[in-house]
């Protein structure tokens, strides 16, 4: 009772698990695709960006694949519990989402590109899911690294508001909050990072799926 009460409700402070001081598990040095470290250093003029739409399996390679991405990696934000476990999240006692940290290139790929790219890959309507995925791990997310991106975050959601409601979708979900000291980006384990690339698991699962709808915010990446 209490685990199914935590699929759709995010816990506080006080109801979240514990957690630790460091991370229970290591991360490995690069991108299984693109080459690049994962936690950096990253070069000069690059910029960070957080997203969560839902399985990070997914997610992940839909924004590896887009031009003037540097490296991505997945991990936990948005919860409570220091240094979660991926049991940990799923359970739904820590209170993070399923995120991807993007690392890219603003002089080849804008913000607002990725946030098109973001927008159109999932269904921000859902809540507390994605498709046939539920739990709070998996709700929709942005968590910006500047006032600018803030900014550019919002107006996207409402740009993309009025021609979801106007297709029949309900309003959006998605939680827009700054990537502060108080939502810090955890790491996930190893099997988890680039775990649809073609080296690991090419033909592996991923529920994510967007609404057909576009966004009128930007301009895609192009990818394959």
């Amino acid at each position: 009772m209490l685990f199914s009460r935590f699929k759709t409700h995010l816990p506080t402070p006080e109801e979240a698990l514990e957690g630790r001081p460091e991370r229970a598990f290591t991360v490995p040095d690069r991108h299984t695709v693109l080459g690049n470290p994962l936690l950096g250093p990253y070069p000069d003029g690059l910029e960070i960006a957080d997203f969560g739409l839902g399985c990070f399996w997914g997610a992940e390679r839909k924004f590896w694949q887009a031009e003037g991405v540097w490296t991505t990696l997945v991990g936990y934000q948005g919860g409570h519990t220091p240094n979660p476990t991926y049991e940990e999240v799923c359970s739904g006692h820590t209170g993070h989402t399923e995120a991807v940290r993007v690392v890219y290139d603003p002089a080849v790929v804008p913000y607002t590109a990725l946030l098109k790219l973001f927008w159109e890959s999932h269904d921000p309507t859902q809540g507390f899911r994605q498709g046939n995925d539920v739990g709070t791990q998996y709700r929709s997310a942005i968590y910006t690294h500047s006032p600018a991106q803030q900014q550019a975050a919002e107006s996207s959601r409402d740009a993309y508001r009025t021609v979801l409601q106007n297709s029949g979708y309900a309003d959006i979900t998605t939680e827009i909050l700054p990537a502060d000291a108080t939502r810090p980006f955890y790491p996930a384990e190893g099997y988890h990072q680039q775990y649809l690339s073609s080296s690991k698991n090419p033909n592996g699962y991923c529920g994510i799926g967007g609404t057909g709808v576009s966004c009128p915010v930007g301009v895609a990446p192009a990818g394959d």
